[in-house]
């Protein structure tokens, strides 16, 4: 589901509603911290996109990105199945 457009790996997913949409965000956020990599994010009630590129590497895809990305589909599965 990621494409990489503009120097960036994006990806929106679609939730139930606000909460589950909010409560996915939540852990997101705890493994962002993990890694010390923040997503470029949006939340619009029951849809969450990304937009993912490493700023001090100068705004491309890396290592870093795909290591978020990778962990944002497993909290991902979780909720859609």
């Amino acid at each position: 589901m990621w494409q990489e457009i503009e120097n960036q790996l994006r990806a929106e997913f679609e939730f139930k509603d606000f909460s589950q949409a909010f409560a996915f965000m939540t852990e997101v956020a705890l493994v962002a911290e993990k890694l010390n990599h923040h997503p470029d994010w949006r939340n619009v009630w029951n849809k969450v996109s990304f937009r993912l590129s490493t700023h001090d590497a100068g705004d491309v895809i890396t290592a870093r990105d795909h290591k978020l990305a990778e962990a944002i589909d497993l909290i991902r599965k979780r909720y859609q199945g």
